[in-house]
């Protein structure tokens, strides 16, 4: 990973902190919690990260330690200067626009393999999506019932999420149809027949 990848993942891991302190105080394990059950379908993290992110951000002055608790718990709270540079952060600064596709990169070498593997990569593309679409449906059940900002604002992300994933599949699906036309086309053209797999 290169030192800007770092950065931007960091800063974006620093900004999704500094957001949920903003809903109210919390401790790294409480942010973590939050952040599996929401935001690790937008901006996944570990434990590790958590933790060091938030101690960068009070190094930085934008968050202090509220409380301590037993076992050394800390509670975080978000300092103006938190707040300051997360509303810059919404307001001012363009998303990073730069995606990089694992899956479209492989796609465009599927040609590479005989047909029925390219079929067969497409339709797990295509179960993916529908599972990734399921378990989103799920969470919508447990982010339909707050009236707060996160809840409200979350399920507008997760809309997102839904219809990113039913784009996925019905495209998968349709990629799968189309790699099985073209090679019907070409063997009744050419009287080749697919070599099995």
């Amino acid at each position: 990973m290169s030192i800007v990848e770092c950065m931007i993942g960091s800063m974006s891991l620093r900004h999704a902190l500094l957001g949920l302190l903003a809903e109210g105080p919390a401790s790294g394990y409480d942010l973590l919690k939050i952040f599996n059950i929401s935001l690790a379908n937008v901006w996944p993290a570990t434990q590790s990260q958590v933790y060091t992110e938030l101690s960068r951000l009070a190094d930085a002055g934008m968050v202090k330690v509220a409380a301590e608790g037993p076992r050394g718990r800390k509670e975080y709270a978000i300092e103006e200067a938190g707040l300051t540079e997360l509303r810059h952060w919404l307001t001012e600064v363009e998303p990073v626009g730069t995606e990089r596709s694992d899956l479209l990169l492989r796609v465009f070498f599927l040609g590479q393999v005989i047909p029925e593997q390219a079929r067969t990569y497409l339709r797990r593309r295509a179960e993916s999506a529908a599972g990734t679409h399921e378990r989103l449906s799920g969470l919508g059940e447990m982010v339909d019932q707050g009236q707060d900002d996160l809840s409200v604002y979350g399920r507008i992300a997760l809309e997102w999420g839904l219809r990113y994933s039913a784009m996925q599949r019905e495209w998968a699906e349709w990629a799968e149809g189309e790699v099985d036309r073209i090679s019907r086309s070409r063997g009744s053209r050419t009287g080749e027949r697919e070599c099995p797999a």
